[in-house]
């Protein structure tokens, strides 16, 4: 199977989301009902947003079949166990999509009788500006509990799945011998 130049986005996207998942899994539910000024909600509530905002952009390129999913129901383990099948959701979009002109337009029908339009490029960066924006508002969050934030950078991936490695180099650029 090919795959999109857009794959290591979106695996980021879902790695960071279910890591972040993991690190608030052993949250008690005073902690998980922590609330931040200038963010979303509650840390469960936050969590429950990013992935409800995945289920959406997914059901709008998957063309409106909607996946079930019960936000408000949803504990820290559905939210895993949904995000984690979302791994392959998104490869199978990318891969979908990978020939279409980013500019194509994709249309969200909304209940309420009205259409949303926007291209493909947009949606597909909406969905990497939401999960990040919100995912940093949860860290926030842990932080002010004096929680150390699970490390959810792009970097962090790359080293733990041994992509990306520092060499010591002479100051030149050039790798000591």
């Amino acid at each position: 199977m090919t795959t999109s130049p857009l794959s290591d986005a979106f695996a980021h996207h879902v790695w960071a989301t279910t890591r972040q998942l993991d690190a608030c899994a052993t949250l008690d539910e005073s902690q998980l009902a922590t609330t931040v000024p200038g963010t979303y909600g509650s840390i469960l509530d936050t969590l429950r947003h990013i992935v409800d905002g995945d289920v959406f952009y997914l059901d709008i390129l998957r063309g409106g079949t909607p996946e079930p999913f019960d936000k408000d129901a949803s504990d820290i383990p559905t939210l895993r166990s949904v995000m984690e099948a979302h791994r392959a959701a998104w490869e199978e979009i990318l891969v979908r999509y990978q020939a279409t002109d980013p500019t194509t337009d994709i249309v969200e029908y909304e209940d309420n009788g009205y259409e949303t339009h926007a291209p493909l490029g947009i949606r597909l960066g909406q969905v990497l500006y939401h999960g990040t924006d919100h995912r940093s508002q949860v860290n926030t969050a842990l932080t002010s509990l004096g929680i150390e934030p699970p490390a959810i950078e792009g970097w962090d991936i790359a080293r733990e799945d041994g992509r990306m490695s520092t060499i010591e180099t002479t100051g030149a650029g050039k790798p000591v011998s």
